[in-house]
């Protein structure tokens, strides 16, 4: 057989590979993983996983939703570097219609092998913000910009976009609608939803990061989302710092409530799994620990308020060191990753009346006599019921005892508890303020 025939016989074989693959039952497969809240760590293990899922299901490409005001710029790098690294083709869609991809979004569509968007959408405006304790000055904001500016721009060059006005969404902030975006060469295509996009893309061909053509076949594909673990599901909408932040002051009290009333179980334990249910997300987060501090010096407060008199001062200062940490406590320029004012006021001013009273109430608990036993009678006041000479009769905490005394008592008088002897009330007269016990 000669070489030409052999090539001829190749062409006819890999054509009826094609068609066997668009034959019914054997339509290509979609993986779906949207990104609709602030990018942070989880995102970043959501996007790998589905990523390495899709490979393993041999599924024609991975489309990623974008909806996003941005997030932290070490998540969306590692997210960048899974999108370039994946084996099946990686789309980038900013949907629905009113949606955006703002700064770490703008980077995660430019990275895709094919950039969309929908009618109404927009993108850009991608300042980088870094994660960790302490603001930025300028001479390191400069550098982390410039930082990223090239970053945008290598992989706007690789898939074939336009670096100088990706660089600006960096540099400058500049943000473009979807028909800006697709005038200036920084997306391919605008579609009104996924079956639209995914037939304007049936058949396109693509270069990949590193040099390589692929076509897509996306005929007739079918789509399915990415199935989040237990963690995942349960951490996700725990990422919003509010809420994060209300179940530790949730989880703090219970836990309080335990420690000033033990016994009580329900509390204790419903307060340690909110507790740990709210460090794990909290975790996920950048945390500044000047404000964690002014947390810890505000249940500081709170415990000295319960313990010592100070006129209130101890616990407005606790209030108001603890409104000011709860604020600054998630360490970001990323407004949806802040805790308000109002959610700080909010969860701090009934935590501090709550700590300080139940706090006092457990005080006072241990300053008190014993209140149980026979020994609780000690320095009652009762009735002499009978003379009493030696012994005699008393009325006492509402029952009628047997009494003894060392001075002679009238009927009628006062008399003050001073011991109890099994049954029987050693007993003086209550004008006496400093009776000695009888034996």
């Amino acid at each position: 057989m000669k070489l030409g025939d052999l090539a001829s016989c190749l062409r006819r074989f890999l054509l009826l590979l094609c068609v066997a693959a668009s034959a019914p039952g054997q339509s290509a497969r979609v993986m779906e993983i949207s990104i609709d809240r602030v990018v942070h760590p989880l995102t970043s293990e959501i996007v790998s996983q589905g990523l390495a899922q899709a490979e393993r299901d041999n599924a024609a490409a991975v489309l990623i939703h974008l909806n996003t005001p941005g997030g932290l710029l070490t998540a969306t790098q590692q997210i960048i570097q899974k999108i370039i690294a994946s084996p099946v083709p990686v789309i980038t869609y900013v949907n629905p219609s009113g949606g955006r991809a703002a700064s770490a979004g703008f980077m995660i569509l430019i990275a895709a092998d094919v950039a969309a968007m929908a009618p109404g959408t927009n993108t850009g405006a991608a300042h980088p913000v870094m994660m960790g304790g302490g603001q930025m000055d300028e001479v390191m904001k400069q550098k982390v910009g410039n930082d990223a500016a090239a970053a945008v721009r290598s992989m706007a060059q690789k898939r074939g976009r336009n670096p100088e006005v990706a660089e600006k969404a960096v540099l400058e902030s500049q943000a473009f609608t979807e028909q800006e975006a697709l005038d200036n060469e920084l997306i391919e295509v605008i579609a009104d939803d996924v079956p639209t996009l995914l037939r304007q893309l049936d058949g396109r061909t693509i270069t990949r990061f590193h040099g390589e053509e692929q076509t897509l076949q996306l005929a007739g594909a079918v789509t399915y989302p990415l199935e989040l673990n237990f963690r995942q599901r349960s951490l996700l909408p725990l990422t919003d710092p509010g809420v994060a932040f209300i179940l530790l002051i949730l989880g703090l009290v219970g836990v309080y409530i335990e420690f000033t009333h033990p016994g009580l179980i329900l509390p204790g334990v419903a307060g340690g799994i909110l507790l740990i249910v709210s460090l794990m997300a909290l975790s996920l987060l950048p945390i500044n620990w000047a404000g964690a501090a002014l947390i810890l010096l505000g249940l500081a407060c709170f415990i000295l308020e319960a313990t010592i008199t100070s006129g209130g001062i101890l616990a407005t200062g606790g209030v108001i060191a603890m409104v000011l940490g709860t604020v600054l406590l998630i360490d970001t320029e990323v407004p949806e990753l802040t805790i308000g004012w109002g959610t700080a006021i909010a969860t701090t001013l009934p935590f501090a009346l709550i700590s300080v009273f139940l706090l006092r109430l457990a005080v006072q608990s241990f300053r008190y006599k014993v209140a149980t036993g026979t020994e609780s009678m000690v320095g009652e006041i009762g009735i002499a019921k009978t003379d009493i000479n030696a012994d005699g009769r008393v009325f006492v905490h509402g029952e009628w005892w047997n009494a003894h005394s060392q001075q002679p008592i009238s009927t009628g008088s006062k008399v003050r508890v001073v011991g109890v002897d099994g049954l029987l009330l050693n007993v003086a007269p209550a004008e006496r303020k400093n009776p000695d016990p009888a034996d």
